[in-house]
């Protein structure tokens, strides 16, 4: 039901005409008039009498004045809260996921310091490959995604977000620690590698496929889904693996674990927001977003080198 109407109608009905209705609500006569006629019309029953000097509801009015009172009251107060919550603490629940190269360091500890900051948000963070998570946010289960790859879907729509680079990355002693390889050493060399649908596994295949060779042409002896298990599995002398180079920093810095760079393999690609399309996003997702961004380490602008990737 229109409350313009039933405000104009319960305005004629307190002060006992139109005019006086219509210099209360700050519009014209007419306006009020047409209000009421149109809440007359939609009813199917005569709400005022105007026979008299003074308007004065009929039978149906009273009884459609004493409900729309309440409407009226329930209206304002829905607006207040919604007012001051717009304007006051964060409070509700944010679903959010990532694949398993963001997941592994970086957004855990932005959702940390998030709700440090944010007492009143309840926090639920989902791991899975890319794919997944594509396509939970399609489905609105997940309201943000955070994925290392942007696969098509008319569901789902992408802000760049920030940066990070696949490596190749095997144990200290191994032949190719600290050198450049050639694409086609690869071959010989026992490869760990992601379940396919994870963002890391599609920078290297279509780089690879760039190189002129194709992921089935490796010797791939293990496929493991999360990409903690492929880095375990090379720390303990599995084979070489392609990974973020944000899940191996660490290990890096230390010693634990070597990189290797393949000639001619661009291994640079971004982090994406993922969005459900025509989802209006709510305000403890913005903030997220914002707070995010303020501590990403490279600025949230599309690399030119991968711009079509999709």
């Amino acid at each position: 039901m229109d409350t313009r109407q039933l405000a104009a109608f319960c305005a004629v009905v307190e002060r006992r005409s139109f005019s006086q209705a219509a210099e209360q609500l700050g519009v014209t006569q007419p306006a009020v008039s047409l209000q009421v006629r149109a809440l007359e019309k939609r009813l199917g029953t005569q709400l005022l009498d105007r026979s008299g000097r003074r308007v004065e509801p009929t039978e149906s009015g009273r009884r459609l004045y004493r409900g729309a009172q309440r409407l009226l009251t329930l209206e304002a107060q829905v607006l207040d809260e919604l007012a001051a919550q717009a304007e006051g603490d964060l409070t509700g629940s944010l679903a959010i996921g990532a694949s398993t190269g963001p997941a592994a360091i970086v957004v855990p500890q932005l959702l940390c310091e998030f709700q440090r900051r944010h007492r009143d948000v309840r926090v639920v963070f989902e791991v899975h490959d890319t794919q997944t998570v594509v396509e939970l946010v399609a489905e609105r289960r997940l309201e943000l995604g955070i994925v290392g790859a942007a696969p098509r879907h008319r569901g789902v729509r992408y802000e760049p977000f920030s940066y990070d680079e696949v490596v190749l990355v095997c144990p200290p002693g191994h032949r190719f620690a600290g050198r450049d390889v050639d694409v086609h050493e690869l071959v010989s060399e026992t490869l760990v590698v992601m379940q396919e649908g994870a963002g890391v596994r599609k920078v290297v295949e279509d780089e690879l496929r760039r190189l002129g060779l194709r992921l089935r042409d490796l010797d791939v002896r293990l496929e493991l889904g999360l990409q903690e298990s492929v880095r375990s599995a090379v720390l303990a002398g599995y084979g070489v693996t392609f990974i973020s180079r944000a899940a191996v920093g660490s290990d890096l810095a230390a010693g634990a674990l070597a990189e290797a760079r393949v000639t001619g393999m661009n291994g640079r690609r971004e982090i994406s927001l993922a969005r459900g399309t025509g989802r209006i996003s709510s305000r403890i997702a913005d903030a997220f977003v914002g707070f995010a961004r303020d501590r990403a380490a490279a600025p949230p602008v599309r690399a030119p080198e991968r711009a079509t990737r999709a």
